[in-house]
């Protein structure tokens, strides 16, 4: 018999394990080591005792995991993963899963849950509309290799150890989308360390920035002010960005589709969009 409760009590290791074998058919590859785990669960906000597990005998078979911050103005439940270890499938796991947390987020009175899914996971898409989430936007996913990039250095880069809060807000007039909610400064934040921070000044200002992970190559953040695109800034910066990270794979998730400037700039440098994504919201 399958029972479900949070996971407070569940320890990182078996979450881990589960975590794997969830995803291990998964249609975008999952390379993630513990440590990028435990990563991947600090930068996206991740409470356990608002995550629910599926169990049989106390072994975790399915998992709901979920990030609870402000966002947009609203408290938000955000779900940072969700999967079902293959043998318990059509099971009716992942609905279960899905009740049980509508009941418990009464109690933390969040007013909204907020979750990602690949477009061509029909199944998902279908089980989380059928749940009452709706569609809000629709993300590309884009990914180069180190070496096949080519370099261009046409402004100095420099480098900060973080960006302050007054700083975040002249930047964020650079954007031409929201960032999701794994690519959004409170994210940034969550790991601040594991991020290099490149900035290209102009006359004192700052005229374009970019983040990107020391290790894994995930670049959450990169925008030029408006006053200042088209000249090459952009370039010297992602140059700079995949010099000072370990990964020979560099990817940049959950661009808007509706900022066709962004995508168009990313395609030119080489980048390959590798996967479509929904974002789908539930009002609570």
């Amino acid at each position: 018999m399958i029972t479900y409760k949070t996971l407070e009590n569940t320890n990182i290791e078996s979450l881990h394990q589960t975590f794997l074998s969830a995803f291990s058919d998964y249609e975008v590859k999952i390379n993630l080591p513990l440590w990028k785990f435990q990563n991947m669960l600090k930068r996206r906000g991740y409470v356990p005792n608002l995550s629910i597990g599926a169990f049989e005998d106390e072994k975790l078979v399915g998992f709901v995991l979920n990030g609870f911050r402000n966002w947009n103005n609203k408290e938000t439940l955000y779900d940072l993963g969700t999967g079902v270890i293959r043998e318990y499938r059509k099971q009716g796991v992942t609905s279960s899963m899905l009740l049980a947390m509508k009941k418990l987020v009464k109690y933390k009175k969040a007013n909204q849950y907020l979750l990602e899914v690949i477009k061509s996971n029909t199944a998902a898409v279908k089980l989380y509309k059928k749940q009452g989430f709706e569609i809000i936007r629709d993300f590309s996913c884009f990914e180069i290799d180190k070496n096949k990039y080519k370099k261009e250095e046409n402004y100095q880069v420099k480098h900060i150890n973080k960006i302050d809060e007054t700083i975040w807000k002249k930047l964020e007039k650079f954007h031409d989308f929201k960032p999701s909610w794994q690519n959004s400064i409170d994210s940034i934040k969550a790991t601040e360390d594991s991020f290099i921070y490149s900035i290209v000044y102009l006359e004192d200002s700052i005229a374009g920035y970019g983040v990107i992970d020391k290790k894994t190559g995930d670049i959450p953040q990169i925008a030029v002010s408006k006053d200042h695109r088209h000249k090459g800034i952009g370039r010297s910066i992602v140059t700079d960005l995949i010099k000072n990270t370990e990964s020979h794979k560099i990817n940049i998730s959950n661009v808007d589709n509706s900022s066709k400037s962004m995508k168009e700039f990313l395609l030119k440098l080489g980048f390959e969009n590798i996967v479509e994504q929904y974002e789908m919201i539930l009002k609570l």
